[in-house]
């Protein structure tokens, strides 16, 4: 008989077991002794393909990076392009929520990474803005999709629209009249990053010059 098949350990196979363990359990409970567990590893074994913990976190933020498609940016007029990429790069961020807080405290180091920068502010400049104006609003998405990704709007409000009422009218107001349009509360999370974008990117329509 055959020895029985192991999973390839490598500094990618590493990676994808920390993002899911960030993703079941958060970055910060991430230990080499957790991760070696996950892989059913020695601990040591792990030091033969990454240098260290923050090795590894690194790997993480590559991997993460690698799931944002910046093609748009590349292939379709800007403002269109950098919807349809800024939806992209959120969707990852939904599926990775715990991540977030990881790549927040890091640097921007990968390749992919730094090429994404490159290409929204390139598009930025190309579309008019000017170099720091172009980085403004680079800073504006990123803080739109992360902060979108993070929080859940009206899972924060935890009783019934009506129980607001009469104290706060207006936002019971507003929680029926959203629960009208859908009763689904990430629905209005979706509507509220759609029209953050919107506003953000027809404000920036009116700044630029006429081309």
């Amino acid at each position: 008989m055959g020895r029985p098949h192991q999973a390839v350990l490598n500094r990618t196979a590493i990676a994808r077991a920390a993002l899911d363990f960030i993703d079941d359990h958060g970055y910060e409970a991430l230990t080499m002794r957790a991760l070696a567990d996950r892989l059913g590893v020695r601990g040591a074994s792990l030091y033969h393909h990454v240098r260290s913990k923050d090795d590894i976190l690194d790997a993480v933020g590559e991997l993460l990076d690698a799931e944002i498609d910046v093609s748009p940016l590349r292939d379709r007029p800007w403002q269109e392009g950098i919807t349809a990429y800024a939806r992209g790069y959120r969707r990852v961020f939904l599926r990775h929520p715990n991540a977030i807080s990881l790549v927040a405290r890091r640097g921007v180091r990968g390749t992919d990474a730094l090429r994404e920068y490159d290409t929204l502010l390139g598009t930025l400049v190309r579309a008019g803005c000017e170099p720091a104006q172009a980085l403004e609003v680079g800073a504006a998405i990123d803080f739109l999709v992360l902060g979108s990704a993070l929080e859940t709007y009206t899972a924060g409000f935890t009783r019934p629209p009506g129980e607001y009422r009469p104290a706060y009218p207006a936002l019971a107001d507003s929680l029926e009249a959203a629960t009208r349009v859908d009763p689904d509360p990430a629905a209005l999370d979706d509507r509220g990053f759609e029209r953050g974008l919107a506003l953000l990117l027809t404000g920036l329509s009116h700044e630029l010059p006429p081309r």
